[in-house]
């Protein structure tokens, strides 16, 4: 048999390794995306409630939506809006899940295996998982930035309803142009930079903890690689990625749903560093953690969604483990 066959009558898996991980990964997260979306919406409606810069610049227009907890709010989208609204932006945060987490999965496992490298016993060295993970996020969330962007956007117009404003977009397609012929390409980039911190902050708690706990377990436990040892290894990933997410997210919310010039410029941060700075003097510290226990309570889940289905799904195509 030639070698060109012999390449043709490999598994998939072995013929494009990492375009099959893309795929893999690209499938969990969006299994993990849809179950978790409602958690994600509410999330998002907390951190820009009670915004300082509106009201110091006469931005909110229409009546003020009163503030309230996790529960209230979520209750408040159904009685308010209905029930399909709580997946509303459900379709570009599945686009962005694909391209988001099908380049930060394939790149860790790169960077993990080739450039990085194991230790001699085939652990990976903690720093080096900060160093893998973070840089694995923050290459992922910079290319999946414009749907992230259309995701916080469209997530943002059943407040403007509410608020008496008029609905900015009709469909993802329709916010994609808009967005595009406002702003132009700069614009649909408009906030990259905190997006691509909190992608860095969250993927050191989420990839570099899930990968640090599992093979801490696999060495030092009775534990096998199976579906309990990724269970406790993907509930220590959600929580810690929640706890140093947050206050980046926070930021990366607003700056992305703040109004903007014809230039694409914002009108009430003039960056991430100006966001933070009157967020916190504005509204103090722990506003950075506004929305803290439904981004943990959505990432929690969607950590257990997303890596048992990507190691079994893994498991069933033929490759090998993470």
């Amino acid at each position: 048999m030639s070698p060109a066959e012999e390449e043709k009558s490999l598994p998939l898996p072995e013929r494009w390794p990492r375009a099959s991980k893309f795929a893999l990964s690209a499938c969990a997260a969006a299994v993990a995306e849809l179950v978790t979306f409602p958690l994600d919406l509410t999330k998002t409606r907390l951190q820009v409630q009670g915004e300082a810069a509106v009201h110091r610049n006469g931005a909110a227009a229409g009546p003020a939506v009163p503030h309230r907890g996790m529960l209230r709010t979520a209750a408040g989208i159904v009685q308010e809006e209905g029930l399909q609204k709580l997946w509303q932006g459900a379709t570009p945060a599945v686009y962005r899940h694909i391209v988001y987490s099908g380049v930060r999965m394939v790149a860790y496992e790169h960077l993990r295996d080739s450039v990085l490298g194991r230790a001699e016993d085939e652990s990976f060295p903690f720093w080096k998982a900060v160093v893998g993970g973070m840089s694995a996020g923050a290459i992922g969330q910079f290319f999946a930035s414009p749907t992230d962007l259309v995701k916080v956007q469209m997530q943002m117009e059943g407040k403007r309803k509410l608020e008496g404003k008029p609905l900015r977009f009709r469909g993802v397609h329709h916010a994609f142009m808009k967005i595009l012929s406002e702003g132009g390409i700069r614009g649909l980039w408009a906030g990259w930079v905190p997006n691509v911190q909190r992608a860095a902050l969250v993927n050191m708690g989420d990839l570099t903890t899930y990968d640090t706990v599992k093979h801490f377990l696999l060495l030092n436990t009775p534990l096998v690689d199976n579906s309990v040892t990724h269970s406790v290894a993907s509930c220590c990933s959600g929580l810690v990625a929640a706890v140093l997410g947050t206050p980046a997210d926070v930021v990366k919310t607003r700056i992305m749903n703040q109004p903007r010039d014809k230039q694409g410029r914002g009108l009430l941060y003039k960056s991430s560093m100006d966001c933070l700075i009157q967020t916190v003097q504005g509204e103090g510290f722990m506003s950075l953690y506004k929305g803290f226990i439904p981004t943990w309570m959505r990432m929690a889940p969607w950590s257990l969604v997303f890596w048992l289905t990507y190691e079994q799904i893994r498991r069933i195509c033929g490759v090998s483990s993470f």
